[in-house]
């Protein structure tokens, strides 16, 4: 399917690695013209030039999203690179370490809404005036399924991105009379090298090989009830990266105030 991104100027936050390095790929290959965001210089460079060695169109800024300086400064670098932003991506943030609840520190608390709900808030605020008078904008948050579903532990995470997911709902019932639409997605069991390895040392305590090939090993976990996903598969990056091209598309012009759910089913139906 063809989404019409082409002419199209997209920031991704965080996306030199992992989801966000594969979210900025992605609407690349869909034609938009990508800034890539990252503190890490090599690593943030690194994304772009292989976006543009793929044929795409990437600039590499950069920018610590905690502070209002830095982010000012982030948005010179887009506007004098790509001359403006169209599609904004708040896909910055994640988890520290994850402590039960009465051992999770004020400290934790605030560092959590700052890297997740702040830095969004911050970069909102600032693109959101020229989407409105532009008649056209999307902003998709990447929440997590924890905003949802919140374990017994790291219960500042979970409160963050509930609070995106909130804070999504309300943004959108603001911007949509000026054509901007707010969505988030929120990626359940997802791989990665951290999820990957936990995945290997709870099959070596099963009895099954720990370096069996991934598919293997996937499903000795996924059969094993350990993780409850209808799916009976982890998800990936790609899974995550290919909902949100989507709702930055012109196709989903209709869809605002979504929380879509990248989870293959783990989330029981409201």
């Amino acid at each position: 399917m063809e989404l019409r991104l082409t002419g199209k100027r997209a920031l991704v936050t965080g996306s030199s690695i992992g989801i966000g390095a594969v979210i900025a790929t992605v609407l690349a290959r869909e034609g938009a013209t990508v800034a890539v965001h990252g503190r890490d210089e090599v690593r943030t460079g690194k994304v772009a030039e292989a976006i543009v060695n793929n044929g795409g169109k990437a600039v590499a800024v950069f920018g610590d999203l905690t502070d209002d300086a830095a982010v000012t400064s982030l948005l010179r670098q887009v506007d004098e690179r790509t001359g403006g932003v169209d599609i904004l991506v708040n896909n910055a943030g994640g988890s520290g370490d994850k402590h039960r609840w009465e051992e999770t520190p004020l400290e934790a608390w605030s560092a959590s809404f700052d890297r997740n709900v702040l830095a969004a808030v911050r970069l909102t605020n600032a693109i959101l005036p020229k989407l409105r008078q532009a008649g056209w904008g999307r902003i998709v948050n990447v929440s997590s399924l924890a905003g949802a579903m919140p374990p017994a532990t790291g219960p500042d995470y979970s409160a963050a991105k509930a609070a995106i997911n909130n804070l999504t709902l309300s943004l959108s019932k603001s911007a949509a009379v000026d054509g901007v639409t707010v969505n988030s997605v929120s990626p359940g069991t997802i791989r990665s090298e951290k999820l990957e390895a936990a995945f290997r040392r709870m099959a070596g305590d099963q009895g099954i090989d720990a370096n069996a090939p991934w598919s293997d090993v996937e499903q000795a976990i996924m059969n094993s009830g350990v993780f409850n996903v209808p799916a009976k598969r982890v998800g990936t990056t790609d899974d995550v990266a290919n909902a949100v091209a989507y709702l930055c598309s012109p196709l989903a012009g209709y869809i605002t105030g979504v929380d879509l759910r990248v989870d293959g089913g783990a989330m029981p139906a409201l």
